[in-house]
């Protein structure tokens, strides 16, 4: 993830790398003209000087010879070193050449006839120092001559280069004003993008904590292709917003459940008068069968308390699937009293699977709708089968008849968790029923575990099979 501040780091030090570069090509530029100025003003004045020395070294000789001194000799010899001096300092310089060998020529002819004059005058020889002194006055007026011809030659030379200096320059300064206008350019577009990228996102995250506000949680998550702290607040913003929504729908799947559980009581209790009273009225009726020898009656009342009893409690409550099983045992005993051999109760049962969670007064309904709308009309040859085993880490239940089915719309109906559905199917029952219909059923079985799964298979004649799977862990909850 790059930071903000890196990405604003990041820009500077480009910026300043441009700036830096355009200021070196600037610099570089004129030091190279700089230094083409240098070089030829100093090949200009050592070219002055060896003609001003020339001249001076013949004047000091032309006084020698004429007034043979000594301090005119020291005063000859003075600028004979200076003029030795500065012809080691034109050979340094100057490239080699036919223009610098003639030069250097004759400076070294210059200084072998000052020598030779020297000599005459010592030798007292009037024709030799007069000859000499002949030859360095003309080779004097060689030397300045030979030195105003470089000069001329160096001038034009200069120029030329000075021209192509010129147009380096101005290239060089073009160069600079086009990255000048490059750096104002990108400094545009990155201040463009840049500001974008942020108040682009941040108008979002406001946009959507407004929808937020309203209530309104349905809409897309905010994508943010930048990774920087933007990306993380608006990931985190994302985050907030589904817990939020995961929030609200457990509150409203409370408040579905507790509605349905209170529904649930009044359809327990309905068309019951004080049931505490009819429960201890009929515990009594039991005993007193009991002690006349009625054990049938005696069994059949005791089945009718226990499932008044378990019918009665807490709605809300958790139970196991044990007693369920226990439940659906007693009414079955009941219906067995009442239908006698026109139906028969198969348990096929696994007692490993019995301990797992499961809503209070799951499996009586559906055994209910399996008799009232399977096979009571059936004379003979009627089957309820309670299956319960475990299966790919799941623990299923199926409640089998083979009564007189039914279509595909029905099935739809009670498949449909809506409340006007469920209020339309729970008003068919008849006078042995609990009241609680199949869609209720089903809606707290998905409120109680969420990765549970309920199915009807069913056609016209051919019987009904419900089936259910729970978790076989046992980590469904109302809370």
């Amino acid at each position: 993830m790059i930071k903000i501040r890196t990405k604003l780091l990041i820009y500077f030090g480009v910026i300043l790398l441009l700036l830096l570069l355009l200021f070196w090509i600037r610099e570089h530029s004129n030091q190279q003209v700089k230094k083409l100025y240098d070089e030829n003003m100093e090949y200009f004045f050592l070219l002055n000087e060896i003609t001003k020395e020339t001249n001076q070294t013949y004047q000091s000789l032309q006084i020698y010879v004429h007034e043979p001194l000594t301090e005119n000799l020291a005063l000859y010899k003075e600028e004979i070193e200076m003029f030795n001096r500065l012809q080691q300092q034109f050979i340094a310089i100057e490239k080699e050449g036919i223009p610098k060998k003639n030069l250097v020529n004759m400076m070294v002819n210059f200084r072998e006839q000052t020598e030779k004059t020297v000599n005459g005058i010592e030798n007292q020889d009037i024709q030799q120092y007069s000859s000499s002194l002949k030859e360095v006055e003309k080779t004097s007026s060689y030397i300045h001559e030979k030195a105003l011809d470089l000069i001329d030659e160096k001038l034009t030379e200069y120029q030329k280069v000075s021209f192509l200096l010129d147009e380096k320059i101005v290239h060089t300064k073009n160069m600079g004003t086009t990255i000048l206008f490059s750096i104002i350019l990108l400094s545009i577009l990155f201040a463009l993008w840049f500001s974008n990228g942020i108040t682009r996102t941040i108008g979002r995250l406001t946009r959507e904590a407004k929808e937020i506000s309203a209530g309104r949680y349905d809409g897309a998550d905010i994508v943010v292709s930048q990774k920087d702290e933007l990306w993380f607040l608006t990931k985190t913003f994302n985050e907030m917003k589904k817990n939020i929504l995961e929030s609200v729908s457990q509150i409203e799947e409370k408040a579905r459940l507790a509605q349905l559980l209170k529904e649930m009581e009044l359809k327990s209790l309905q068309n019951q008068i004080n049931p505490h009273f009819l429960f201890n009225t009929l515990n009594t009726i039991s005993k007193t069968a009991y002690i006349e020898g009625g054990d049938r009656t005696c069994e059949l009342i005791s089945s009718v308390s226990t499932l008044l009893r378990y019918n009665i409690g807490s709605l809300d409550r958790q139970t196991i699937l044990k007693d369920e099983v226990v439940i659906v045992k007693e009414y079955f005993f009941i219906q067995k009293t009442r239908f006698g051999g026109r139906v028969e109760f198969i348990e096929e049962i696994d007692p490993a699977c019995l301990s797992i969670p499961i809503p209070c007064l799951t499996l009586q309904p559906i055994i209910e709708n399996a008799f009232i709308h399977g096979i009571e009309s059936m004379a003979k040859g009627a089957t309820i089968t309670l299956s319960i085993y475990e299966k790919n880490e799941k623990i299923w239940i199926e409640v089998r008849d083979n009564g007189v089915g039914m279509d595909q719309e029905t099935i739809d109906r009670l498949m449909d968790l809506r409340e006007d559905r469920e209020k339309s199917v729970a008003k068919k029952g008849s006078g042995h029923s609990t009241g609680i219909g199949m869609s209720n059923v089903i809606k707290r079985i998905k409120l109680f575990d969420k990765e549970s799964q309920v199915k009807i298979r069913s056609s016209l004649g051919e019987g009904t099979s419900v089936i259910i799977s729970l978790n076989k862990h046992g980590k469904g909850a109302y809370s």
